[in-house]
């Protein structure tokens, strides 16, 4: 207690002396005899009466905590995801037994907080897995939820008490948050999280598939690596067995041992997906005794089949032997769609002539060489400009193509010596689109491995890049794919270009006259889109110079065309999308683009979804983002296996198009994934609300801070005492005892 109005000790001390020598002087002298005692007792009631008085004018006062922190809302949030229902090895008993599951830890906290906290605070059970929801019993929660959505259900929370003020927030939680980032977003709780963590924050004893990658097929029936990352802790160093399977079929059963316990065991698996249908490949380990979870024994990826055709422009500049083979090797791949623009020479007046090859629809745009406008260009998926100098293009038509790579993910490959003649696309805007630097000619190839075995000047050779990379594999193993490249003939030149850009691949090279490894073949991805570029002269001796039988030559080229046009889109495009487990929710995007691949904000967009089983659901998407063009739709996905997503969208009546993507589901369980406590999860949770993380022997402090929570939640606030009706009474009660008292000794 305090008084509102602030007086020096001495200022006290004289009102209330004042007081003390008033009650005395009221009685000093007085008509009627008094004995002392009576005289002592008025005395002392007209004192307690001025010093009353004195005291409320004074404004004695309190300070208390803030409403917002007054309030007692306490909600308490349990994890009811399926990971809650592992059991951790008890570190209490020497012989690490598995203690109760996690829910149960969880229950049973609940029970003990309940019990602490209940007759202070309004306490509000509520569960996470999915959704956020109320729940009555705790004994009758259960970890049934496909994932856990921890961010989403503190801003559903959130959402929830929207009008409400909380005096905290505690979550009982391992940590694990598997849902789709965005759904985290939302309004701000407003108070503090205390989240505790469930579980071990140490590497269980589990066997776990940590990562599965399938590459890119570039032909029908083209091999393609299958990478397989696993762990195995608490196994020792024991051989892990590793199972693969294509579509429910075995393919291969490796074992490999690991360095040390917990120590990562990598494979690399070689493999021919089926050209027409979607491939699922899984690599399973088999189950073992005493793991906290079999669930993420097994991994699946998707490969798509390779269906549809990709468009090519190619641009020659001048009729040869290298137009000829090239198109010739790429008119017959059944994947590829050419158009063809060779320029023959000039007419009377001065202008170019060309030799067009083109559908019927296209010849028109290509009447002049190139096309001018967007959408003539952004009709392919890929150009090609064959021993083109940058002077054929004007500047506009290059600052196309450059948005043709960058932002409609189209691919631009450029080969021929009169390409990268002097300063060839230098100072164009397709200067950084290439992989290599026209600018610094005298840069030399740095090798990742050792020197290249070349058997002379212009005979290409492979770089460790090149080995792996799916546009110059010619053979199934990289030794076999080494000596494909090394018996190859020598070229009639290699042009001196730079070095490769910052984040490109040089994945070929050949010696110059003076024995110095220059970039053959460069790769990188520019924006959405790719290129390539080709440094070599007259290619077409790898077909002539080779047996009838050797299809080096047209691999190699249709490989390159199918790379550097993988990146390219149609003008409807379906986004990524992995539900992790059968049974959940998740939104397939649309993004709706025009002739000109910008976006579309008003087009109607009809979305079917086909389960495993053939089952079709014909629905609707709604216009999410009109700056990208993008269009929603919330599916749920009920079965594991492959769903296949069909949208079409028009506008006004006409098509603009339309796309189909398969869709694993179940391919990898992320909710069984690294089971141990993630305590940096629960940790950010906390921090990002000014709240606390604690372990979970360390529940007990909780009642503690969440009155340090309450207490420093804002200004305290200052709450007069005698403003209420227990003031005026003590004075009318004053007053009347000493008139009761002068009556009876004759004063009144």
């Amino acid at each position: 207690m305090k008084f509102a109005v602030v007086l020096p000790w001495w200022g006290y001390a004289l009102a209330f002396g004042a007081a003390l020598l008033l009650g005395w002087l009221a009685y000093a002298r007085v008509p009627v005899m008094l004995t002392r005692g009576r005289r002592l007792g008025l005395s002392a009631l007209r004192a307690v009466t001025l010093s009353a008085l004195i005291l409320i004018l004074l404004r004695p006062v309190v300070m208390v905590p803030p409403a917002a922190a007054n309030n007692s809302l306490l909600p308490i949030l349990v994890d009811t995801s399926r990971s809650m229902r592992l059991h951790d090895l008890d570190p209490s008993t020497s012989l690490g037994a598995s203690g109760p599951a996690r829910i149960e830890v969880a229950q049973k906290m609940v029970k003990d907080l309940q019990a602490q906290l209940g007759t202070e605070y309004r306490l509000e059970l509520l569960t996470f897995g999915e959704t956020l929801a109320a729940a009555n019993d705790i004994d009758r929660v259960a970890a049934t939820a496909r994932r856990s959505d921890l961010s989403g259900a503190i801003a559903d929370l959130a959402e929830r008490h929207r009008n409400d003020r909380l005096a905290g927030v505690i979550v009982l939680s391992d940590g694990g948050d598997t849902a789709p980032q965005e759904s985290g977003e939302g309004r701000a709780i407003g108070a503090p999280v205390f989240t505790v963590g469930i579980g071990n924050p140490d590497a269980p004893r589990d066997r776990e598939i940590v990562n599965l990658t399938a590459g890119e097929p570039l032909l029908p029936g083209a091999s393609i690596d299958v990478s397989v990352s696993a762990t195995t802790t608490g196994f020792g160093t024991d051989p892990v067995e590793l199972r693969v399977t294509a579509n429910g079929r075995p393919i291969e059963v490796r074992r490999m041992t690991p360095s040390a316990d917990g120590a990562p065991v990598h494979a690399v698996f070689t493999v021919s997906p089926e050209p027409d249908v979607p491939t699922v490949y899984t690599v399973q380990i088999p189950d073992a005794a005493g793991e906290v979870s079999t669930e993420n024994n097994s991994r699946s990826v998707l490969v798509p089949p390779q269906t549809g055709k990709r468009r090519l422009l190619v641009i020659e500049g001048a009729p040869g032997y290298e137009h000829t083979f090239l198109k010739r090797a790429l008119s017959d791949d059944p994947g590829l769609e050419i158009d063809a623009v060779v320029r023959k020479g000039q007419n009377d007046d001065g202008r170019d002539t060309f030799y067009v090859q083109a559908d019927p629809s296209r010849m028109a745009a290509l009447s002049s060489g190139y096309p001018f406008k967007r959408s003539a260009l952004f009709a392919y998926d890929g150009v090609i400009f064959g021993n083109i100098e940058a002077d054929f293009f004007t500047r506009d038509q290059l600052e196309m193509t450059n948005a043709f790579i960058a932002e409609r993910g189209g691919g631009l490959l450029v080969l021929g010596a009169r390409s990268f003649d002097r300063q060839g696309l230098a100072g164009t805007a397709l200067e950084q689109a290439l992989p290599i630097d026209l600018t610094d000619r005298e840069s030399t190839v740095t090798l990742a491995s050792a020197p290249v075995p070349v058997a002379g000047p212009n005979t290409p050779a492979l770089t460790a890049d090149g080995l792996a990379h799916p546009a110059t594999r010619l053979a199934v193993t990289p030794e076999e794919n080494r000596q494909k490249w090394a018996s190859l003939p020598a070229l009639a030149s290699v042009a001196h270009v730079g070095g490769s850009r910052p984040g490109a691949q040089v994945l070929a090279v050949a010696l110059t006259a003076g024995g110095t490894p220059q970039p053959l073949i460069a790769a990188q991805r520019y924006g959405q889109g790719r290129s390539v570029a080709f440094a070599g002269e007259a290619s077409w001796r790898w077909r002539m110079m080779r047996p009838a039988d050797d299809t080096s030559y047209e691999r190699i080229w249709r490989q390159l065309a199918r790379w550097v046009t993988a990146g390219a889109q149609g003008p409807v495009t379906i986004a990524a999308i992995s539900p992790s487990v059968a049974g959940i929710t998740d939104r397939i995007s649309v993004i709706v683009r025009d002739q000109d691949f910008r976006p579309v904000a008003n087009a109607e967009v009809a979305v079917d979804l086909t389960a495993p089983n053939g089952e079709k659901r014909p629905m609707p998407a709604a216009l999410s983002s009109p700056q990208d063009g993008r269009y929603g739709v919330a599916a749920r996905f009920d079965q594991p296996g492959v769903y296949k997503i069909d949208a079409i969208a028009t506008r006004g009546g006409t098509r603009v198009g339309a796309a189909s993507r398969p869709v694993l589901v179940g391919g990898v369980d992320l909710e069984m994934t690294q089971p141990r406590l993630n305590e940096s999860v629960l940790r950010r949770v906390a921090a990002e609300s000014s709240g606390r993380y604690l372990r979970a022997d360390q529940a007990g402090q909780l009642a503690s801070m969440l009155r340090e929570s309450r207490a420093d939640a804002g200004t305290p606030e200052m709450r007069d005492l005698w403003h209420n009706g227990w003031s005026l009474l003590f004075i009318v009660g004053l007053l009347a005892a000493e008139w009761v008292a002068r009556r009876r000794v004759g004063l009144a």
